[in-house]
């Protein structure tokens, strides 16, 4: 299986500098430490599609995120003073498509946690404003003292297969022609399996048996964890909730194929290769192959 997109940063995370003053000052002072160049939320790349870094140039670091060790090489990125985004706009994507999933991964990690930081400047307990800590990996209330800790939202991304064909649907923002895998949060209190039959009885009206785990994608639009699955599905009667899916289609293994290899004929406009329903499409027709 090719790995989804934004995964293989590579970086030592060293997770056990962000609370040692010393080993961080050390880590800012090193010769080659740099940090990542990015207009708002989004990177900044070169000519060649690649990341930029810059030098420290005298970054405090209560302003910067440690994303870790690049080998030796410290990596940082700053906090950016933005307002909470959540979505992308779509010239984003064609950035993301030009860049190498390596630097991919990278900035989507730099991108998550000043989602995060944007929407926790003021405390969840008594409303005053936090401060960054812990090299960029925590905010700390100046009134109470509370800590919060970057976090993911789970979501679960699931193709239903009935007699050798799989249902891919349609939002209504979607470019025209595009099909995916159908998606939704998890909600407290369920479980990965719950998750996907639920929402796939709500938003396709199927009921399945047996759900599978492929495999996982953190996605930075803002901080999700996306968890794809198959579901085996009972039936194949639909009944779409319209406002969440404006059309969705049963489609055979030679269908899907045709999607990934973008045909001339092919039944619909597949997911771009850095979304993880890419990546279970292609699992799924791998598994004939």
């Amino acid at each position: 299986m090719i790995p989804p997109g934004f995964t293989g940063a590579g970086l030592d995370r060293a997770d056990q500098l962000r609370v040692d003053a010393a080993r961080l000052a050390e880590a800012l002072a090193h010769a080659e430490a740099s940090v990542l160049a990015m207009q708002g939320l989004e990177p900044e790349l070169d000519e060649a599609s690649r990341l930029v870094w810059s030098p420290i140039n005298g970054h405090a670091i209560e302003r910067l995120i440690l994303l870790g060790f690049d080998g030796e090489v410290p990596r940082f990125a700053p906090i950016a003073d933005v307002a909470p985004h959540g979505t992308a706009a779509m010239y984003l994507f064609k950035l993301i498509s030009e860049l190498d999933a390596r630097e991919a991964a990278i900035w989507a990690a730099a991108r998550s946690l000043n989602e995060w930081h944007a929407r926790h400047r003021f405390c969840g307990v008594c409303g005053t404003p936090t401060e960054p800590f812990r090299a960029g990996w925590g905010r700390r209330c100046g009134g109470c003292g509370a800590e919060n800790f970057p976090r993911v939202d789970p979501v679960v991304i699931m193709l239903a297969e009935h007699d050798g064909r799989v249902l891919v649907g349609r939002q209504h923002r979607y470019p025209p022609g595009r099909y995916s895998a159908l998606a939704g949060f998890l909600e407290p209190g369920e479980s990965i399996e719950e998750a996907v039959a639920r929402e796939l009885f709500e938003e396709a009206g199927l009921r399945v048996g047996a759900v599978r785990y492929v495999t996982s994608q953190p996605w930075p639009f803002p901080y999700s964890l996306m968890m794809a699955c198959m579901a085996e599905a009972e039936d194949d009667s639909l009944t779409l909730d319209t406002t969440e899916i404006e059309a969705a289609f049963w489609v055979d293994r030679a269908g899907v194929r045709a999607a990934l290899d973008a045909a001339p004929d092919a039944p619909f406009q597949a997911p771009p290769p850095y979304a993880i329903a890419h990546t279970l499409l292609r699992w799924w027709v791998e598994q004939e192959d």
